[in-house]
C-alpha cells in the first residue's frame, strides 16, 4: 500500500536502509561496464554522481560504496572507471546518457527509455518539439552522422549557445552520447549521435510503465518528487502514482 503520510522518524532511517540496498550501495560492488549496465537496468535510472537533491541512485555509489567522495584526491582509478562509463555505456546501448534529471548527467535503462522518450523514433522527431533554432541545428546535423562535441561547438560557433542547445536535447532525450573520439590534443571529445540512431524507441511511450519504475526505484516519493525528476506536470504525476500505488491520497506513495 501507498505510505499516506510524509515518512519521519524511524522510517527515515528504514527508508534509507531500505533504498542502500535497492540502489546497490550495499554488497558486492560494480567492477566491470558489463556489471554497471545490469545495474542501471535493475534501477531504472541513475546519476552518474550522487547528489542531495535530486535525490536517487548514482552509478558512483554502486561501483564504490557510501560515504566515498568523487575527485577528492582528483582523478584516480574509480573516476577514470566512472568517467569512462558515461560514454561507454550508450555505445553499447546498455544505457541512455546525458543531462535529464535534475539537469545532472544521468543513466536510464534502455526500456525506460523506451517508455520516456516523446517522439516517433524518426531522425525529424526534434522538428514536432518546440526547441531553440541551435537545438534544431545540432539535431539536424546529427541526423546525417554522428559528431564529436568540439564539432558541434564549432558548427554553432558559440560555447554558450552550444550547451544551451545540446542541454534542450538531452532534457529532451533526443541526444545521446556514443563513445569518445580521441583529438590531435587534450582530452577525448565525446562522440554525439540522436537516440533514435542508438537505442530501440519511438512510439512506446508510457507514462505509466515509467512512474511504476520510479517508485519501484525511489520506494518512497511525492508527486512533486516524480514530476521534477521526469519533467511532467505534478497533476499528471499524481495521476499516475495513484495508479500504479493503487492509493488516492496523493501525498506519499509506496510501490504496491
Amino acid at each position: 500500500m501507498a505510505r499516506t503520510s510524509t515518512p519521519d522518524g524511524p522510517w527515515d532511517d528504514e527508508l534509507a536502509q531500505a533504498r542502500a540496498t535497492r540502489w546497490w550501495v550495499r554488497g558486492r560492488r560494480v567492477g566491470s561496464v558489463e556489471r554497471a549496465g545490469k545495474f542501471i537496468d535493475d534501477v531504472g535510472f541513475a546519476l552518474l554522481f550522487p547528489a542531495p537533491k535530486p535525490i536517487g541512485p548514482s552509478l558512483w555509489e554502486a561501483v564504490t560504496g557510501e560515504d566515498v567522495e568523487p575527485f577528492a584526491e582528483g582523478m584516480n582509478e574509480n573516476e577514470q572507471k566512472v568517467w569512462g562509463w558515461k560514454d561507454e555505456l550508450p555505445r553499447r546501448g546498455l544505457a541512455w546518457y546525458g543531462a535529464f534529471v535534475g539537469g545532472r548527467g544521468t543513466f536510464l535503462s534502455p526500456t525506460l527509455l523506451a517508455a520516456l522518450y516523446p517522439g516517433e523514433g524518426e531522425l525529424d522527431d526534434h522538428e514536432r518539439l518546440e526547441l531553440s533554432p541551435v537545438a534544431h541545428e545540432i539535431a539536424a546535423a546529427l541526423a546525417l552522422e554522428p559528431m564529436s562535441s568540439a564539432s558541434l561547438r564549432t558548427l554553432v560557433g558559440d560555447k554558450n549557445s552550444y550547451q544551451r542547445g545540446i542541454g534542450e536535447l538531452q532534457k529532451n532525450l533526443l541526444v545521446t552520447t556514443a563513445g569518445i573520439e580521441e583529438q590531435s590534443n587534450g582530452w577525448p571529445a565525446t562522440l554525439l549521435t540522436l537516440t533514435c540512431e542508438q537505442f530501440d524507441v519511438g512510439g512506446r511511450s508510457d507514462h505509466s510503465e515509467a512512474a511504476r519504475q520510479y517508485l519501484d526505484t525511489m520506494l518512497d516519493a511525492s508527486a512533486a518528487e516524480l514530476a521534477r525528476a521526469f519533467r511532467w506536470p505534478t497533476a499528471e504525476a499524481r495521476e499516475l502514482l495513484d495508479e500504479v500505488a493503487g492509493t488516492a491520497d496523493g501525498r506519499r506513495y509506496q510501490p504496491l
